[in-house]
């Protein structure tokens, strides 16, 4: 397996020449990623040129239409699904909303689903109003040491009752993996329908939700290296299950069931560019030449070994240290790079000293007031977050280290 290129990737991405971010090191990627190149070209090639209509007969709005249809058909060949088994919207939260609200009309009360006390808001909040309709929310919890979520705790919610399990293949303060396939072969065999928030992992290598299993998939394409956009997985068997939630006339598209807004004609064209940015990467590393979960596949070996290898001695730097609490696991392999600090001061403004340094990042609770509490954490303070991904340079975490050894 070859080395990841960072001098290929970082000039796949116009952030790193632009003079205006010279210096500073970017620290807050798992609140939205750089754009690379391939998206913005594509964006670009949209608005000058196919900003029409689509669909229509005439040259602009065929080519506009085709490439819109184009990104659906590459993004779901990359995740390993059918092409219209994967729709676009304005964001995860909003995606999550619609489809809280299919279940509202399909679940009935009296039954259950599950929700975890380890997620971000937009996989919790709209899951737990349903219990406003008679629908008997059930947590699986956390522990409140480790921040982990162990599969043997979420098969003792499980029964007849419960119709969904909702979880996320990572969270965006404790970064722990979760093992998605066990827990929908767990939520799958009582009878349960799963949901899983990709948010904070699919900026770390695009999942094959096909090979995974769960029924729905989410994640946000402007942490994917995107535009903003929520991508979000509807398997079939469930997706034509649930009632319609958009126009009456497009009910026979799955695509669009759980898509009532008029979709983004640009920035949908634009997420081709995500799979253009793959291709690049797995060609120049003399990857695999043929299927789309493949070359996916081996560029994410390519990341995970990067990531890996930067991220180890910045836990190691922040573990044992008496003056901060480290959210997650200390072991690498077992996280994502989203490393969340709970201090013994107000975390924003270490941020803000971080910045003086050139380090971007950020302090707050990051819409995880359920897992913060959960852990213990002191909410108003919140917590330090340092994430990056694999377009990040050993000479960054130089710095990174450097400058909190200074501020810390």
């Amino acid at each position: 397996m070859p080395q990841l290129d960072i001098d290929f990737v970082r000039a796949q991405f116009p952030a790193f020449s632009e003079p205006s971010l010279h210096g500073q090191a970017f620290f807050e990627n798992a609140g939205g990623s750089y754009t690379c190149k391939p998206v913005i070209d594509r964006l670009t090639r949209y608005y000058t040129q196919r900003k029409v209509q689509p669909y229509a007969p005439y040259e602009a709005s065929r080519l506009a239409g085709e490439e819109m249809d184009e990104a659906r058909m590459r993004m779901a060949a990359i995740l390993g699904v059918e092409t219209d088994e994967l729709s676009f919207g304005p964001s995860t939260t909003q995606n999550t909303y619609v489809l809280a609200q299919a279940f509202r009309q399909w679940i009935k009360p009296g039954e259950a689903i599950v929700v975890t006390d380890q997620d971000h808001e937009a996989n919790s909040g709209p899951w737990r109003r349903l219990a406003g309709d008679g629908v008997e929310v059930r947590e699986w919890k956390v522990d409140p040491v480790t921040g982990h979520l162990d599969p043997e705790k979420l098969e003792e919610l499980l029964d007849e009752k419960v119709r969904l399990v909702c979880f996320p293949h990572c969270s965006n303060v404790v970064g722990e993996i979760n093992p998605v396939t066990e827990i929908t072969s767990i939520a799958h065999a009582a009878g349960a329908f799963v949901c899983v928030d990709g948010v904070s992992y699919a900026p770390h290598g695009f999942p094959d939700v096909g090979a995974l299993g769960p029924d729905i998939y989410l994640f946000s394409a402007y942490k994917t290296f995107g535009p903003h956009q929520g991508l979000m997985v509807m398997r079939r068997a469930l997706g034509e299950m649930l009632p319609n939630q958009a126009h009456h006339f497009n009910a026979d598209a799955l695509y669009k069931r759980f898509t009532p807004a008029g979709p983004d004609h640009a920035q949908v064209a634009a997420s081709a560019g995500m799979a253009d940015y793959v291709d690049l990467v797995c060609d120049h590393h003399d990857g695999p030449k043929n299927g789309a979960t493949a070359r996916s596949a081996f560029v994410n070996d390519l990341i995970h070994e990067h990531e890996t290898r930067l991220l180890q001695p910045v836990l190691d730097a922040v573990k044992d240290r008496n003056d901060l609490r480290l959210l997650g696991p200390s072991d690498a392999t077992r996280r994502a790079p989203t490393v969340a600090l709970a201090l013994n001061r107000e975390a924003e403004p270490v941020a803000a000293e971080l910045a003086e340094h050139g380090i971007m990042a950020g302090g707050g609770d990051f819409y995880a007031l359920r897992p913060l509490t959960a852990m213990g954490a002191d909410l108003s303070r919140g917590v330090l977050r340092l994430s990056f991904t694999h377009y990040t340079s050993q000479s960054e975490i130089d710095q990174l280290l450097q400058a909190l050894d200074r501020v810390l």
